[in-house]
């Protein structure tokens, strides 16, 4: 059993619960996730199986698009709806769609961020929210994002009331908290504010519509019909140029054999199949000899080499 499983993650389970719970169903020990999401957070979330495990960070995509809702007249401790108010100001004027258009405008290219405190970023070898809970506050690292595109997905021309909620959707850079993209919205705007809701709908070229749920995997296992809910190793790879090697050299291959680069590719990462259209390993520049390529990762016979 391998491939990767695109899961519409359900609100109220961490990334590695669903982990776990995928493990139970398949009964398989080889599982790991492509990238956390916040347990509020439904949506994409990838996940390798078997010998996919081997290729999990190749996933991990650069771009992700959320849908999401920002709700201004309080302020959380997690900067979302699970956590407890921390500030609270009630909206007292009208708020324009066009003075949120501003906002987001303001908010797209290149931004710097600092992580929230309930978030997996490590200080001194400690993650954030052990600090967090442990009632310790500790200067976080500021990390640079971007926001490739921010749009109002609200129809209203005038925003009122105590509290105020409007839904946007946003096309970010790997690593970028979206709910303290909803806090700094507020700040703009003059109010306290969190991310009351958030929908990961694509991650990279996996999209929210090719997503299944638990139900849906469990409802495969028992009418014998497992295979069909992963994408294949060879497929989740065919975005990288591919070497195709014959039977000789594919068991060179598997050894680690250093391959030279004879159609003189650019990217980054190179697959390498055998005439029987497997993916034997993923392959990079080697840095000190030109021309060549050297394996970073062999996904045949149990190997995985990282050289």
């Amino acid at each position: 059993m391998e491939g990767v499983v695109l899961l519409h993650k359900p609100k109220g389970m961490t990334s590695h619960d669903c982990v776990f719970k995928l493990r139970k169903i398949l009964r398989e020990k080889r599982i790991g996730h492509t990238g956390t999401l916040d347990p509020d957070v439904t949506g994409v979330l990838p996940i390798c199986v078997g010998r996919a495990t081997k290729i999990a960070q190749f996933l991990t995509s650069e771009t992700k698009t959320y849908e999401g809702e920002v709700t201004l007249g309080f302020s959380t401790t997690t900067e979302d709806a699970s956590g407890e108010i921390v500030e609270k100001q009630d909206v007292n004027r009208i708020i324009t769609s066009k003075e949120v258009e501003s906002v987001l405008e303001d908010l797209t290219g290149t931004l710097e961020q600092v992580p929230p405190m309930y978030s997996a970023v490590k200080v001194n070898g400690k993650k954030l929210y052990e600090y967090a809970r442990a009632g310790i506050e500790v200067e976080r690292p500021v990390r640079t994002i971007t926001i490739h595109e921010f749009t109002l997905l609200d129809d209203r021309e005038v925003f009122e009331g105590a509290t105020i909620s409007f839904r946007f959707r946003v096309t970010c850079s790997k690593g970028t908290y979206v709910r303290t993209l909803a806090v700094m919205i507020g700040e703009k705007l003059g109010f306290p504010a969190h991310m009351s809701d958030l929908v990961r709908t694509a991650s990279g070229e996996f999209h929210l519509e090719d997503c299944i749920s638990f139900e849906e995997i469990e409802q495969n296992v028992q009418n014998g019909t497992v295979e069909s809910i992963f994408i294949s190793i060879d497929e989740a790879l065919h975005k990288f140029p591919k070497i195709i090697v014959n039977e000789e050299q594919a068991e060179k291959v598997k050894n680690g054999m250093f391959l030279p680069n004879k159609e003189q590719l650019t990217a980054p990462f190179i697959t390498v199949f055998d005439e029987n259209k497997r993916c034997l390993a993923i392959y990079e520049h080697h840095p000190k000899r030109p021309g060549m390529l050297k394996p970073m990762k062999v996904l045949v016979n149990n190997q995985e080499l990282q050289l």
